[in-house]
């Protein structure tokens, strides 16, 4: 994400530059400003889109590359999801450039303003909610990695024996449980803790309890349709001024909390693959559309059965998983050659798999984190300017 950072720091310099040289905002400037920003906003997530093809491996790698690279790029893994919440963050810093950088305080506390500002600020708190529940979502993930590795670990013995794969067996079927069994209540109209303890036994009961640190009625669907509401392009005069950004960066949150309660265990999402207002008509949101389009096709799919999220180390999991409870159910010993390295070839993807989450997950928290922070700090200032609006334009008495 270079790139993308690289562009932030000279974005935002040059507005720094120009509006410590001008006392107010010209809309020459503001416009050139604008274009630039919705310019940002596009290349950004056109390169979520379209992720760089993965390295060309040698004939002599290919042993030790199980599985390895194109994953990591594709979207929805722990490494895309990282690049996300960094494209995030630098969006939401030329945002607040725009918004706040050398204007007089008492213009973002005018109509339409005084009705956009507000929302917007309501739309921030839901986001904080959605970073919380997303943040122990990815405790549970971690969970899932750590059964991954319980089997990972009981089929790499060799000479591979009865209780090396029973016991390999009982973690893949836990975790078989535990990928299925979040938006199976969901749903249903489910939501409560105590389901996931009766079907799958303490294991997956410490899942659900570590998952929902939210309140038991809080619900992950609710909150993004709240953040939809008055969401809308801006028209005439409008379409071209400072309500525009404010759209365009609403946008960019929503979706982006979209995708996070989409990629983890977040609690109530029912009906959400289907709800998304990304405007379509609108050059800067085409690679939005096309991003929403991919998870929302394949999330309909995962609905209908039921699943933990949509996180593509999560889904390669779940398959393989079930291929090896399938390997265990026939396993005799000794193992027949075939079906012997045909399952050693998927104990090795496993093992990368939750390399790669051991590396990438606790990271990926610590931004989301930081989001939430960035968040707070940012309404904080927004608050802070409003009060001075008011305070400049209170009549001396």
């Amino acid at each position: 994400m270079r790139p993308a950072q690289d562009n932030q720091g000279s974005f935002l310099g040059r507005i720094s530059i120009r509006r410590n040289q001008f006392t107010d905002v010209n809309t020459e400037q503001e416009q050139e400003d604008l274009e630039l920003f919705q310019k940002h906003i596009a290349d950004r997530f056109t390169e979520l889109l379209s992720p760089p093809p993965p390295p060309q491996q040698q004939p002599s790698d290919e042993a030790n590359t199980v599985a390895s690279v194109p994953a990591t790029e594709q979207i929805m893994s722990v490494t895309w999801l990282r690049k996300l919440m960094d494209v995030f963050l630098c969006c939401e810093a030329e945002f607040k450039a725009i918004l706040l950088m050398g204007r007089d305080p008492t213009q973002i506390s005018k109509p339409p303003f005084d009705r956009l500002v507000p929302e917007m600020l309501d739309r921030s708190i839901k986001a904080l909610d959605i970073c919380t529940a997303v943040v122990n979502g990815i405790d549970s993930v971690r969970h899932y990695q750590r059964l991954a590795e319980i089997a990972v670990a009981a089929l790499e013995q060799r000479p591979l024996g009865d209780g090396n794969v029973r016991r390999a067996k009982r973690a893949l079927s836990n975790l078989l449980i535990a990928l299925s069994i979040e938006d199976k209540e969901n749903v249903s109209g489910g939501g409560g803790r105590s389901g996931g303890a009766s079907k799958g036994g303490a294991t997956i009961g410490q899942l659900k309890s570590s998952s929902w640190a939210v309140g038991r009625n809080w619900s992950a669907a609710k909150q993004i349709h709240a953040m939809t509401a008055n969401l809308a392009p801006p028209r005439g005069n409008e379409a071209a001024g400072l309500p525009l950004p404010m759209f365009i960066m609403s946008t960019v949150t929503v979706f982006v909390m979209w995708v996070l309660t989409a990629a983890v265990p977040c609690q109530e999402r029912a009906g959400l693959a289907n709800h998304l207002p990304v405007p379509k008509h609108l050059n800067w949101a085409q690679s939005l559309v096309g991003i929403h389009e991919k998870i929302g096709d394949e999330w309909k799919k995962k609905e209908k059965k039921g699943s933990a999220g949509l996180m593509e180390e999560m889904t390669r999991m779940e398959k393989l998983g079930h291929s090896l409870v399938e390997f265990a159910d026939g396993f005799h010993y000794p193992a027949e050659k075939e079906a012997a390295e045909s399952a050693a070839a998927q104990v090795a993807e496993m093992a990368e798999i939750c390399r790669r989450m051991e590396e990438e997950l606790v990271p990926l928290q610590q931004q989301i984190r930081e989001v939430f922070h960035r968040i707070v700090r940012s309404r904080a200032e927004i608050l802070e300017v409003l009060e001075q609006a008011g305070k400049l334009s209170a009549p001396v008495v």
